[in-house]
């Protein structure tokens, strides 16, 4: 179909009602709290030796302990990407830190949301892309700092002329669950049971200790792990040519031993306090060889619980909480990590490798009258099966296309007898942070088969005889049967989850991925709509609007919510006046619109009254000309012409709630969208007419506008 003939196309989600039978207040809310970089080994109910963690104890105390919970990628970012959407990185198309998360596919929040539930999201994000499916956010922007955090919102970025009026000062592990108790206490709902995603930096590089923390340890020894002196010799030549040991690749802001960056006057203050006598200290020492691996060590491992010290305090406040207000009896409670760590384990800081201590991730959780107090399951589970356990936990449907598997009967005493006995992993960041070599791999009860494939290089540990990962016996006779039983294992889950080697490319299976596609009916193809007629000449198939009114309405509707959504919206028009509206949605509370001001294209959006803008060029009166807008998915507008940019807003913001007014074409007959004070119907030439949900691709928009 060519350009002139293409009628309004809406792309949609369908919202699905709360299943039948389950009243909202009823079902369990959902609490998942995340921390950033997490080893089992510091956390007190795993047998910690380096610290205690009372608060996130409790969690495991009165509900149950995963031994071997494990991921499917061990990094931040694509991680991140799987617990939402329940399926391996090469199909969620985040694969490595860098990619952007493509908010325009299925995720758990916008299924629980469909189902009933109030969804938010509190802290780190680290996906580039907004939050899709959360009635609300306030996330890090990228990483985010230690200190003085810049956040941003539905609404926008906090700050001057943004969601506050104020930035954020102080610890970002404080501030973040003071956010989380902000929403909890003043901005739920009351009616809806909910999700919250209350996530944390910490304790992420460069393990900047909190104020109350800062001299904690200092006055202790902190336990060596058995394999900090690693070097290599037992494995492949993948292990040797990483670039993540403390003894060689920490660097002075990793130790403290310069100024932190981002710290107010009176922080730096409390930081020279605590680290100036010590680093004077260090520098007198000139240490060298094995004592200054040593020293390193201390100061790193330190400063990483000292992190790991606040989160667990912060934790205790959320769960203090749930208590004093009985929200703790009907609250599902998770705590987990997006994978595990290396506290000095081989030598090395950071994660990545398919190696036990990055690979295994804690995992607790709490379910009063559901879940057994002090019990521990040694199932093999992964953060593939998170967003299923959140669904049957709602009582919502769990999508067919989801790969993992819900642990609520595992969570109950009764694990199902054909449970999963293999696990299936892939890293893909190479070249990159660390120089860790690409690798997949599959573990089972005992044994571990690791293939560095861009090598062509193989491990396979026995896990039982050699715990800590020493020594490969891939080339050993004995394990000949092993070796083949394990790559048979490893072929069958490539195949079981889809996996030849290649990543989703969303520009190319949008339509399909998502079932977005709905037609209106507002073609000009047939029937000439009112208040219009045929248009003789190039764009035959449009029509031409005598300013009398809209030629098409559609009521507000589920299916036409704007709400939180990046969109796209334009039309071929000539203008025969200066000033009409080309479509919107929405009035003065929430929605927006694109039309012309001085044959100038200006598109808006309200959010809770408040109205942005974002203009473009003027465009030539009485002649044929494309106008778009598209709002992207950091709620930036941009105006096109011609295919062109001519205009953006960087802080344009979504829509944040369903408008009461419907949308109309040709004029705006709700309570006005833009700063105009009349409907502005418009006057001329219109053909081609298309709203989208979701980001438009620039291919896309090219085509329209030829």
């Amino acid at each position: 179909m060519s350009p002139s003939r293409t009628p309004l196309l809406i792309l949609f989600v369908l919202v699905l009602s709360a299943p039948a039978g389950l009243a909202a207040d009823k079902r369990p809310n959902i609490l998942f709290i995340f921390s950033d970089d997490h080893a089992y080994q510091a956390i007190g109910c795993y047998g910690s030796q380096v610290n205690k963690t009372p608060n996130l104890d409790r969690i495991a105390n009165e509900g149950m302990r995963f031994d071997r919970c494990f991921v499917t990628n061990s990094i931040c970012g694509p991680s991140r990407a799987v617990i939402l959407t329940g399926k391996y990185s090469h199909l969620n198309g985040f694969v490595r830190n860098g990619n952007t998360f493509n908010g325009r596919q299925q995720n758990v929040a916008k299924l629980l949301r469909q189902a009933g539930y109030q969804t938010a999201l509190v802290g780190k994000w680290h996906l580039k892309s907004e939050p899709t499916g959360f009635d609300y956010y306030h996330r890090l922007i990228g990483q985010g700092p230690y200190y003085n955090p810049t956040m941003r919102t539905n609404a926008g970025d906090v700050g001057p002329q943004g969601f506050l009026d104020k930035k954020h000062t102080g610890y970002t592990t404080e501030i973040i669950t003071d956010l989380a108790l902000d929403w909890l206490q003043e901005r739920r709902s009351q009616d809806q049971p909910f999700l919250l995603m209350y996530q944390h930096k910490a304790p992420h590089r460069n393990w900047q200790p909190g104020p109350k923390q800062l001299t904690h340890y200092d006055d202790v020894t902190i336990p060596e792990p058995e394999t900090l002196y690693d070097d290599y010799q037992g494995r492949t030549s993948a292990a040797s040519n990483q670039a993540m040991t403390i003894e060689h690749h920490m660097n002075a802001n990793d130790l403290k031993l310069v100024p932190q960056r981002g710290l107010t006057p009176a922080q730096r203050e409390a930081w020279d306090k605590a680290y100036g006598p010590k680093n004077r200290a260090f520098q007198e020492a000139k240490l060298e060889g094995k004592a200054l691996l040593q020293w390193k060590f201390q100061r790193y491992a330190k400063d990483y619980l000292r992190c790991i010290d606040s989160v667990d305090e912060n934790v205790g406040r959320v769960l203090d909480y749930l208590e004093e207000s009985g929200l703790d009896q009907n609250t599902i409670v998770i705590y987990s990590s997006d994978q595990g760590w290396y506290l000095g384990e081989h030598g090395w800081y950071d994660k990545r490798w398919m190696y036990e201590e990055s690979f295994r991730t804690p995992l607790m959780v709490r379910w009063p009258g559901r879940v057994k107090p002090g019990s521990v399951s040694n199932a093999m589970v992964m953060n593939l099966d998170f967003p299923e356990l959140f669904l049957e936990a709602a009582g919502a449907e769990i999508p067919d296309d989801m790969q993992g598997r819900s642990i609520l009967p595992i969570l109950e005493g009764r694990q199902p007898d054909d449970w999963r006995t293999s696990i299936y992993y892939h890293y893909y960041e190479f070249p990159g942070a660390h120089s860790v070599a690409k690798h997949y791999g599959v573990r089972t009860e005992r044994h571990k088969l690791i293939h560095f494939y861009e090598l062509d290089e193989w491990e396979l540990f026995d896990l039982e005889s050699d715990p800590h990962e020493l020594q490969s016996v891939y080339d050993d006779p004995k394990y000949a049967d092993v070796q083949a039983a394990m790559k048979k294992e490893l072929a069958r889950l490539r195949d079981q989850y889809h996996d030849d080697g290649s990543v989703v490319d969303f520009d190319t299976v949008r339509a399909r991925d998502v079932k977005l596609q709905q037609v209106l009916g507002l073609s000009f193809d047939d029937e000439v709509p009112p208040n219009s007629r045929r248009i003789a000449g190039p764009r035959d198939h449009g029509v031409l609007l005598n300013g009398q009114g809209a030629i098409a309405r559609q009521p507000s509707s589920n299916v036409l919510n704007p709400a939180y959504k990046p969109l796209a919206v334009g039309a071929w028009c000539r203008a025969d006046q200066p000033d009409g509206v080309l479509l919107a949605q929405g009035g003065e509370s929430q929605g927006f619109s694109l039309h012309l001001e001085e044959n100038v294209p200006v598109f808006v959006v309200r959010a809770d009254g408040q109205m942005k803008q974002a203009r473009g060029k003027r465009i030539a009166p009485g002649e044929w000309t494309h106008v778009a807008a598209l709002l992207d998915a950091d709620g930036k507008a941009q105006i096109y012409i011609n295919g062109r940019p001519a205009g953006r807003q960087r802080n344009c913001g979504f829509v944040r709630g369903k408008p009461a007014d419907g949308l109309s074409v040709g004029e705006d007959s709700g309570s006005l969208v833009g700063n105009y004070d009349s409907p502005r119907p418009f006057h001329g030439g219109l053909d081609d007419v298309r709203l989208y949900w979701g980001p438009l691709p620039l291919d896309d928009l090219a085509a329209w506008a030829n």
